[in-house]
C-alpha cells in the first residue's frame, strides 16, 4: 500500500483493493457521488458495472446497470452508484465510522476517510471509502480496508492540494492573460491596477519578448526565464500559440541591457528560441510584442537564437499630423458607433476584435475568447461601419495603420519641415470643412517615403529583382500561397520556401501572424507614389 501510494496514488490503491476484494472500490463524497472508482461487480449479463477510470461508473453489455439494491435483470448484481449513495446516507445519518450492507450476493462496505473530526463540524463532510465485495466477505478484508484508510487519505489530500494549486495557478495565468490584453489594446490605467494584486509590478519603458519553447516546456521555460531576470518580468503563457511565452521586461538603460534575458534562456534550454523589441513605452507593448515577433522569426535562422529587432521607426511615428488626421476620419464611424443592444459590442470592443484580426488573423478567436461565428460578424459590422472591404490587404493595411496611429500618443509624431500643430485643427476652426486626407497623400509625405525606404532596403538590389518580385506577387494574391505559387509558376513548397527566405532577408515574419505584410504592402505602395509623376 506504502509503494502504491507514492507511485500511483489514490487510483492505483483503489485499482487494488478493487481486485483484493474481487469487486469494486471507490471514494464517494459526503452526498454519495462517486469521485474516483477502480474495479468490477462480477456477474454476468445486462446491467454489469464497472468502473472506467476516476470518477466514472460506466456500463458493460448492452447498457447502463439498472435495478435496485436487489439486483438488474435477475442477476443479483447491484447498482453501485444507488447502492453507494444510499449507504453514504445511512452512515452520515448513524454517525457511524464503518457501515455494512448485503444485497443478495453483494456487501457494501463503507469506511469514513481519517483527518476528519468524528464529533466535529466536518464529520458530515469525509468523503467516504466504498467498497462492493461479492458474499461471503473474504477474510481479513475489512481488517484490511481499515489498513489501507490512512494511506488512501494521504494521497487524496495531497490530490486535492494539488488540484487547488492548479487552480491557482489557472486563475494567476488568466489574470495575466487579461493584463496583457489590456496592454495591447491600450488601456493602461485598468492593466496597472489589475496587476497591482499580482507579482511583479509593470514596469515602464519595457522590452517585450517572445520565446518559442521546445516541445510542452513552457511551464519549466516559464520557471527559467523568472530565474534568469530574478524575478522582475512580466511572464505571461500566449493564449493565441500554445509554444510561446510572452515576456515584458524591465527596459535598463545601456546598450548591453535587455539582452541578459534572452541570451540566457536560448542558452539554457536545448531548442528555445527568443525575440526582443527595441525599449518602448509600457503604453506601447502592442507595438513591442510586433517587433518581438518579427525578431523571433530571424532568431530561428541564427545558432545564438536569440534577435532584437532592428527596424525603427513604426509607419505610425512618421505620418505626422496629416497622417493622425487621416486615422481619425477613417475610424470615427467606428469609434462614434453606438450599438442597437445592450448586449451588442460597442466602439471600444470593436476595435479591440479588429486591433485582434489584423493581428492574429483567425487565432483572434483564441486571443478574444470568441466564437468563430461571433468574430465573422464583428468583422462584417466593421467593414460596413467603415466601408472597406476587409477581404483586401490593402483595406487591411489601411485599418491597421489608422489603429495604430491612433495608438501612439500625438507628441511623438514626426512633423515635417513647415507642419504645425494648426493642421491637424484647421478642421476644427473651418467647422469640419477641411478637404479630406486620403492615404496615398499620407504616404507621399518625405517622412514616410523615408520609412518605406528603409524597409525595402533589404531587398536584392536592382529594384525589381527575384527577392522583390516575390513579394510583390504575394501581396497582390493577398498574403496566400496557393494563388502566389501559381502566379509565379512554382509550387507551393517552393512559393513557401521563397518566403522563409524572405524572412530571413527582411528580418521580418510574413507567414505567420503578427506577419508584416501590412507595412510592406504599405512600403511598396509609398515606393509606387514617388514613380508616380
Amino acid at each position: 500500500m506504502q509503494r502504491l501510494a507514492r507511485n500511483g496514488g489514490s487510483a492505483e490503491l483503489l485499482r487494488w483493493l478493487a481486485g483484493r476484494a474481487d469487486g469494486w472500490a471507490g471514494i464517494a463524497s459526503s452526498d454519495g457521488t462517486s469521485l474516483s472508482a477502480s474495479g468490477t461487480v462480477s456477474g454476468a449479463g445486462p446491467g454489469t458495472v464497472s468502473g472506467g477510470g476516476p470518477g466514472t461508473v460506466s456500463g458493460r453489455g448492452t447498457g447502463p446497470a439498472t435495478g435496485g439494491a436487489g439486483g438488474a435483470d435477475g442477476f443479483g448484481i447491484p447498482d453501485v452508484t444507488a447502492l453507494v449513495a444510499e449507504g453514504v446516507q445511512a452512515l452520515t445519518e448513524r454517525g457511524a465510522l464503518a457501515f455494512s450492507r448485503d444485497t443478495g450476493a453483494h456487501t457494501l462496505l463503507l469506511f469514513p476517510l481519517p483527518g476528519y473530526d468524528p464529533q466535529g463540524e466536518d464529520r458530515a463532510a469525509a468523503p467516504v471509502l466504498a467498497v462492493v465485495t461479492p458474499r461471503p466477505v473474504a477474510a481479513g478484508l475489512a481488517t484490511l480496508l481499515a489498513d489501507a484508510l490512512m494511506p488512501l487519505s494521504l494521497c487524496w489530500e495531497a490530490e486535492a492540494v494539488e488540484r487547488k494549486r492548479r487552480r491557482v495557478d489557472l486563475a494567476e495565468s488568466r489574470g495575466r492573460e487579461a493584463v496583457l490584453h489590456l496592454l495591447m489594446t491600450g488601456q493602461l490605467p485598468i492593466a496597472q491596477q489589475m496587476a497591482g494584486a499580482l507579482r511583479p509590478r509593470l514596469p515602464d519603458p519595457v522590452r517585450v519578448g517572445v520565446v518559442e519553447c521546445p516541445g510542452d516546456r513552457r511551464d519549466e521555460v516559464a520557471r527559467v526565464c523568472a530565474r534568469a531576470d530574478g524575478g522582475r518580468s512580466w511572464i505571461v503563457r500566449c493564449p493565441v500559440y500554445a509554444r510561446h511565452l510572452i515576456l515584458v521586461m524591465p527596459a535598463e538603460d545601456g546598450p548591453d541591457q535587455g539582452a541578459a534575458t534572452d541570451e540566457a534562456v536560448a542558452a539554457l534550454v536545448e531548442g528555445c528560441v527568443v525575440g526582443v523589441s527595441e525599449r518602448v513605452p509600457l503604453a506601447d507593448t502592442a507595438t513591442g510584442y510586433r517587433q518581438a515577433f518579427h525578431a523571433l522569426a530571424v532568431a530561428r535562422e541564427l545558432p545564438t537564437r536569440h534577435a532584437r529587432f532592428d527596424l525603427a521607426p513604426e509607419p505610425a511615428l512618421v505620418v505626422g499630423h496629416a497622417g493622425r488626421q487621416w486615422a481619425e476620419g477613417l475610424l470615427t464611424p467606428l469609434l462614434t458607433h453606438v450599438p442597437r443592444r445592450a448586449q451588442d459590442p460597442g466602439s471600444q470592443e470593436l476595435a479591440a476584435t479588429a486591433a485582434s484580426w489584423l493581428a492574429f488573423s483567425s487565432h483572434a478567436t483564441d486571443h478574444l475568447k470568441v466564437h468563430r461565428n461571433t468574430l465573422a460578424a464583428r468583422l462584417r459590422l466593421i467593414g460596413e461601419l467603415l466601408g472597406l472591404d476587409l477581404r483586401r490587404l490593402a483595406d487591411q493595411s489601411a485599418l491597421d495603420l489608422a489603429l495604430r496611429i491612433r495608438s501612439t500618443p500625438a507628441p511623438v509624431c514626426t512633423t515635417a519641415p513647415g507642419e504645425t500643430e494648426r493642421t491637424a485643427s484647421s478642421g476644427q476652426r473651418d467647422g469640419g470643412a477641411a478637404r479630406a486626407l486620403d492615404l496615398d497623400e499620407v504616404l507621399r509625405r518625405p517622412a514616410v517615403q523615408g520609412w518605406a525606404a528603409r524597409q525595402l532596403a533589404p531587398l536584392a538590389a536592382p529594384v525589381g529583382g527575384p527577392a522583390e518580385e516575390t513579394l510583390r506577387a504575394w501581396l497582390r494574391c493577398e498574403g496566400r500561397l496557393g494563388p502566389t505559387a501559381a502566379e509565379l509558376g512554382i509550387s507551393v513548397p517552393g512559393a513557401r520556401k521563397r518566403l522563409t527566405r524572405l524572412e530571413t532577408v527582411l528580418r521580418r515574419s510574413l507567414l505567420r501572424p503578427p506577419s508584416a505584410r501590412y507595412d510592406l504592402w504599405l512600403a511598396l505602395r509609398a515606393r509606387e507614389l514617388a514613380a508616380a509623376p
